[in-house]
């Protein structure tokens, strides 16, 4: 399972969640998670309601540029 929880700052609050936020203000960081995430439970709570199937799909956003990582070897 992954679990869906409020969080602004993914590399100190999350652990393979997810977390909505309002507004993206850098990578990995965001702004109003617990706002964003009510939204999205009030739409996927309506949806399962009426036994409509809920997906979430996962993209990268075009326009964030692509973070790279230089790994450290010893040498």
């Amino acid at each position: 399972m992954i679990l869906i929880h409020p969080a602004n700052e993914a590399r100190t609050e999350l652990l393979g969640c997810l977390a909505p936020v309002t507004l993206h203000t850098g990578i990995g960081k965001g702004s109003s998670s617990r706002k964003a995430l009510e939204k999205l439970k009030v739409i996927v709570y309506e949806a399962l309601a009426y036994n409509e199937e809920v997906k979430i799909k996962i993209q990268s956003n075009p326009l964030t540029p692509i973070r790279t990582t230089r790994l450290k070897t010893n040498k």
